[in-house]
């Protein structure tokens, strides 16, 4: 209520009830005005506003311009934990909590956009009605204040919707309509949310299949951001470059790409594009070199790593299943393939890479005697391959399945 509001904002900045009063107020009046039992005249509140330091909007509306900010701060802090924290698991219901109060009292501003922002992430990874009319409104408002970072995001996050769907054609239409949409609402676009969207339209349209699209995208952003010396994303572009490479078989243009990203990865002391250097080296020495003491040797170094990120590790596992496989050890990569667990990974090189999982499984288990099983796994990989690009990898799991059911 108005009493409550105007009590908690005096007391929020330390003030009597003789300070606010002042001298157009008696401090009974005042007191009866915080404790809901007189109704005071808006030349009254003008006054009351005035002398607190606040907007009338502040003491009129449910929610005040420094509680608002108060709230952000903490929902900015519970939305930044990171996913593997412990403290991620509950984060979502958390924000919901929190902002729901506040829902329908807010107003314009940055504070009450980027919290209409948040609490339709929240509630769309909760899967809780609601959240498009929430996050229209609030691009709306980020189009009128002329924020494009907030802008873009949302709508990124529009696009990733379908593409964590697996739905790669419908996620790169919403986004070229997103992008048309925001360059058109806006004349200067941060340079970083630029290359969001740059990275974010050479993700999508290599997973289409449009390499040659995706390679001028990429090459644009990089080009951008060595023109703006903020480097921003280079090492994403360069690992979505060379993984792509790979899957197509180009030996050539994925040794100029992991060449750039280690150059990029010792330069900054990068640990992440480091050890990717050191998966698709191991990679290379299975598939390639047929080298693979070697590749088992380098495996075992990366898993007891201490610096190892624990994105990495069930990558490793794999090559090590593959590895000691091709060793003729076959109990132990069974062990280690049955350790594998396919990370949160969208994109279909990614979800290539792993898919590969069932086709070496079934050709282990087929050196162990177990035909039947080794014939569903192939068949498994076979249909997780099926509504994605023809590559390589495909063409090796359709393989696998031809020689152990045959």
């Amino acid at each position: 209520m108005l009493g409550d509001r105007i009590r908690k904002l005096r007391k929020q900045k330390k003030m009597t009830l003789e300070a606010v009063a002042g001298s157009e107020l008696t401090k009974g009046m005042l007191s009866l005005i915080e404790n809901n039992k007189a109704n005071p005249s808006m030349e009254s509140l003008t006054y009351i506003a005035r002398q607190l330091g606040v907007e009338m909007g502040d003491l009129l509306g449910e929610v005040s311009s420094e509680e608002l900010r108060e709230t952000l701060e903490r929902a900015e802090k519970i939305f930044n934990i990171p996913f593997r924290n412990q403290d991620s698991l509950d984060k979502y219901s958390r924000l919901i909590e929190l902002i729901e109060p506040h829902i329908g009292k807010l107003s314009n501003g940055y504070e009450s956009a980027r919290l209409m922002e948040i609490y339709s992430y929240a509630l769309q990874n909760e899967k809780k009605p609601g959240w498009e009319s929430l996050l229209a409104t609030a691009a709306d408002m980020f189009d009128q204040m002329n924020i494009s970072s907030n802008r873009t995001t949302i709508g990124i996050f529009r696009s990733n919707i379908a593409f964590f769907e697996h739905n790669y054609h419908e996620a790169l239409h919403i986004l070229m309509a997103e992008r048309r949409e925001i360059e058109a609402k806006h004349t200067y676009i941060e340079p970083m949310a630029r290359l969001d969207l740059d990275y974010s339209e050479a993700i999508s349209l290599y997973a289409v299949g449009n390499s040659e699209a995706a390679i001028e995208t990429m090459e644009k952003a990089l080009a951008y951001s060595k023109e703006k010396r903020i480097f921003y994303l280079i090492d994403d572009l360069y690992r979505l470059a060379a993984a792509h490479a790979m899957m197509e078989g180009n030996k050539k243009e994925k040794d100029y790409y992991l060449l750039k990203l280690k150059q990029y990865g010792e330069f900054a002391d990068h640990i992440s594009s480091i050890y990717f250097c050191e998966l698709f080296e191991i990679i290379e020495l299975i598939s390639e070199s047929k080298e693979y003491t070697k590749a088992l040797e380098k495996v075992e170094v990366c898993l007891s790593s201490e610096n190892l990120l624990e994105f990495y590790t069930p990558w490793f596992i794999l090559e090590k299943a593959k590895a000691l496989y091709y060793l003729g050890k076959f109990e132990e990569a069974l062990q280690s393939i049955e350790k594998v667990v396919i990370p949160d990974i969208h994109h279909p090189i990614d979800l290539s890479n792993f898919y590969l999982k069932e086709s070496y499984q079934a050709l282990i288990l087929v050196e162990l005697g177990r035909t039947d099983e080794a014939v569903n796994s192939a068949q498994k990989a076979v249909e997780n391959f099926e509504p994605l690009l023809d590559s390589k990898m495909k063409d090796f799991s359709r393989q696998v399945f031809e020689k152990v059911s045959g």
